[in-house]
């Protein structure tokens, strides 16, 4: 398998399951409700606002695959509009899994020879380096929604 295949079907792991790690987001955010997921522990930062912040970067990777300009900001990435219901909450995590299919998807067309050719702009580095970075980003905060999750359990 090369490594474009390889890094697709690592985020789609870490998305919706089958990773070593045998923790994904679906499955984790399966059970969460909505007031479970907008509930602050101390400075935490609430399930919901890790949830946008993961998904955040996903459609400015993917314009940046097809070749358009990044319009991401990293001061907006926490910004997630107000959950009041669950309707809402769903949506949200709709999206973000929705947004990560699309993106695997996106990764599986990108040609071998690309991967470490410039992401949009130099001063991103390379296609490589954003791929890895999403799916690391990916885990990093997944282990944050793991760990506050087991945190409202208990409370």
């Amino acid at each position: 398998m090369n490594t474009i295949k390889q890094l697709a079907k690592h985020y789609r792991e870490v998305n919706f399951g089958g990773n070593w790690t045998s923790v994904n987001l679906k499955d984790t955010l399966a059970d969460v409700t909505w007031e479970q997921a907008t509930t602050k522990l101390n400075d935490l930062n609430t399930i919901a606002v890790l949830v946008f912040h993961i998904n955040y970067y996903v459609r400015p990777i993917i314009n940046g695959i097809d070749g358009k300009p990044l319009d991401a900001s990293d001061k907006y990435s926490f910004d997630l509009p107000s959950i009041t219901t669950e309707t809402e909450w769903q949506e949200l995590i709709e999206k973000a899994l929705n947004d990560a299919e699309n993106l695997a998807a996106k990764i599986e067309m990108i040609e071998e020879a690309k991967l470490f050719e410039d992401f949009s702009d130099p001063k991103y580095g390379s296609f490589y380096r954003n791929l890895l970075g999403v799916i690391e980003h990916t885990h990093y905060h997944l282990g944050q929604i793991s760990l506050i999750k087991k945190l409202l359990s208990e409370n």
